[in-house]
């Protein structure tokens, strides 16, 4: 079963994806290595996982507006489910390298 995304989701993960596209362009002569996007991804991963889990806590003592909380914790669940698919990718790849005669 195919989950839906809401318009609001789906513009809030492009902006992100935009960021972090730009992170990787050239500017005043310095390189971003790959190694620094995929540390900028984990950081914006962690940031996002840990904003869920404050929204559910304000959530629980009553000073969280419920709107705010779904979208934390749908925006949280999105970041996991990409998380994820990358490391399963990862792994794959990994794997395939591997079998590589040498």
């Amino acid at each position: 079963m195919v989950d839906k995304i809401n318009p609001a989701q789906a513009a809030g993960i492009y902006q992100n994806m935009q960021g972090m596209g730009q992170a990787a362009r050239v500017t005043g002569g310095d390189q971003v290595s790959f190694g620094n996007l995929v540390k900028k991804a984990a950081v914006n991963s962690i940031d996002t996982m840990r904003a869920g889990e404050k929204a559910s806590a304000d959530a629980v003592i009553g000073k969280a507006d419920l709107t705010d909380v779904v979208q934390a914790v749908s925006a949280a669940e999105v970041t996991l489910q990409t998380v994820v698919a990358v490391r399963d990718r990862m792994i794959n790849a990994y794997q395939e390298i591997m079998r590589m005669p040498i």
